[in-house]
């Protein structure tokens, strides 16, 4: 890729690796944002270059601290819009507050719409994210978004690994048209687990439907938060007779409280993610494999940048 002159790539605090390795595919020096806090715990955040009349490109994932890189997020918009930014162009890989995203139960928030209208309220023209939690969040934003998907990434790896009697397995009906995207692609069967939710973060398998018996399985999920789901997931498989080399693959490493020490004790055979969420070695094991959205995301703005379709990248 050629270095654009009218191109800034910025970074929060929230992944400055992920900001550096797009810049890096990009060939563009990653641009310096100065953040600080005031005494009173106030943030504060100016662009150390001038952005007059540039596509300006903020890299701002969401980690366990939501609430703070979402705040730092705003006011980084708001200085770039005033500084006169010809665009501001937001990637999320990982977009927080997106499983709230409808009314399940009476006087539920819509968060992930409220999360839309703030970023929208900030100044942002355009919006990049990776692997909403539902597609239906793409129709809360008031201007265009790419809710880019990781199916191609997560293909190429499998491919290399050449299983055998393998079969793609959707953790629920939720991420049954996912799953089913990827097993097309790669001709594979799908089979789809049922499960209910006697409250947050608690998942009961209640059937698997499609034939794991003898299979190699390959779970396939958008996110692993504390990773119940996919715990259970793994046991009911086994249950099935399923092959006990069990793959899990997802777009989101949110790993939140007990996630690692529950996918330590299952032993997949190997826990496929992205860096689409940074992780801190405390948080790496075993068996886990991190593919890197940077390549993908450097297309997709070089294509944004010069007005053309992103859709062979996806």
């Amino acid at each position: 890729m050629s270095p654009q002159k009218n191109l800034r790539i910025f970074s929060g605090s929230s992944h400055p690796a992920l900001a550096s390795a797009i810049a890096k595919a990009m060939k563009l020096p990653l641009s310096k944002m100065h953040i600080s806090r005031f005494a009173c715990g106030e943030i504060y955040a100016k662009p150390e270059e001038t952005v007059r009349g540039m596509d300006v490109f903020i890299v701002q994932t969401c980690t366990g601290d939501v609430n703070e890189d979402y705040m730092q997020l705003f006011i980084m918009i708001d200085a770039l819009k005033r500084s006169f930014a010809k665009a501001v162009h937001v990637v999320i890989p990982h977009y927080g507050y997106a499983r709230q995203d409808r009314v399940a139960s009476p006087r539920e928030p819509i968060s992930a719409k409220l999360m839309e209208s703030l970023i929208a309220a900030a100044g942002a023209d355009h919006v990049i994210s990776i692997h909403f939690h539902s597609d239906q969040t793409q129709g809360f934003f008031p201007f265009p978004m790419d809710n880019l998907k990781t199916k191609r990434l997560f293909a190429d790896y499998l491919k290399k690994k050449k299983l055998k009697n393998a079969v793609i397995v959707a953790p629920d009906a939720g991420a049954a048209k996912e799953a089913g995207r990827l097993a097309a692609f790669l001709d594979m069967p799908l089979a789809i687990l049922t499960k209910e939710r006697p409250s947050f973060n608690v998942a009961e398998v209640t059937s698997v439907v499609g034939d794991v018996e003898g299979k190699t399985c390959i779970l396939v999920d958008d996110m692993i938060d504390t990773a119940g789901s996919v715990v259970a997931a793994h046991a009911a498989l086994l249950k099935k007779g399923a092959n006990k080399d069990i793959y899990l693959m997802a777009t989101h490493a949110v790993f939140s409280g007990p996630a690692v020490e529950r996918l330590k004790k299952t032993q997949f055979k190997e826990v496929i993610v992205t860096d689409t969420v940074p992780l801190p070695k405390e948080k790496q094991f075993k068996g886990l494999v991190t593919l890197s959205v940077a390549p993908m995301l450097a297309k997709v703005i070089q294509c944004v940048h010069e007005d053309k379709s992103v859709t062979e990248v996806l």
